[in-house]
């Protein structure tokens, strides 16, 4: 219960979610955990629950101003920075609007960049910074999606955001290990964990039971067990993991559990 003692942990868009989840988990495992959210009401309640050891501070992620506000308060209060999850992000369907191909809009194309991308390079440019002023490296986890590694025809802009996470958490990888800063940047990708962003997407019993019956361990995920592995990732039992991809789908990726006929 203590493998994060001493860190301290940045959680984006954590205010419910797999976000909240993660910084529960952080907590349990004695990190000081900052969470940060654009929804204020929602994120202060989440810090409530973690006692001592969590912290809430407003955040729009699209900001690079606030980024900078972000690291620097806190570097002040805390000392540094060890753990960052770029976990915030949308599926932009949310308002209703069309995201396929064909019929999304170039603003709704951007709107969705901007928080699922351009947040993360914004989060992975000023983690480096903060972490490399302590010398003491650090982790970051970065958030994709099964949605990143196969085609949505549905939500377009959302796999292509998920897929240049992919990437761009390799490319941090290089890159910090080539500066000797001994910060490690890794990606999940979850698939079908039952969040409230799940539930908005789901439109009948009969959908569910549909979706429950496609997946090979025929049920959906927890947040608590993408929590578990970002765990992993921020300790220090994975120094030796940076670059890497780590699927949570209970098996979709790996292809069918149905025989064929």
């Amino acid at each position: 219960m203590n493998r994060l003692s001493n860190k301290v942990c940045l959680v984006t868009g954590a205010a419910s979610g797999i976000g909240a989840a993660i910084a529960k988990a952080f907590a349990a495992e004695d990190a000081t955990v900052v969470i940060s959210d654009i929804n204020a009401e929602k994120g202060a309640a989440t810090v409530a629950a973690l006692g001592s050891k969590g912290f809430f501070l407003r955040h729009d992620v699209t900001d690079e101003a606030q980024w900078q506000s972000v690291m620097a308060t806190i570097v002040a209060q805390h000392g540094g920075l060890d753990v960052l999850v770029n976990n915030a992000g949308v599926m932009g369907t949310e308002g209703g609007a069309a995201h396929d191909p064909e019929h999304a809009t170039l603003d709704e194309w951007h709107r969705v960049m901007k928080i699922n991308l351009d947040s993360v390079f914004l989060g992975c440019k000023h983690a480096i910074a903060a972490m490399r002023a302590t010398g003491r490296g650090g982790s970051i986890i970065n958030m994709s999606s099964r949605s990143g590694l196969v085609g949505v025809p549905k939500t377009a802009a959302y796999a292509a955001s998920k897929a240049a996470i992919r990437n761009h958490s390799k490319t941090v990888a290089l890159y910090c290990a080539g500066e000797n800063l001994g910060i490690r940047c890794n990606s999940l990708y979850p698939a079908s964990i039952r969040t409230p962003m799940w539930e908005s997407m789901i439109d009948s019993r009969e959908d569910e039971q549909a979706l429950i019956d496609a997946m090979p361990l025929h049920r959906f995920g927890r947040p608590d067990e993408v929590a578990a592995v970002a765990i992993l990732l921020a300790s220090d039992e994975a120094t030796y993991i940076t670059g890497s991809e780590f699927n949570i789908d209970g098996g979709i990726l790996a292809g069918t559990s149905t025989s064929p006929k």
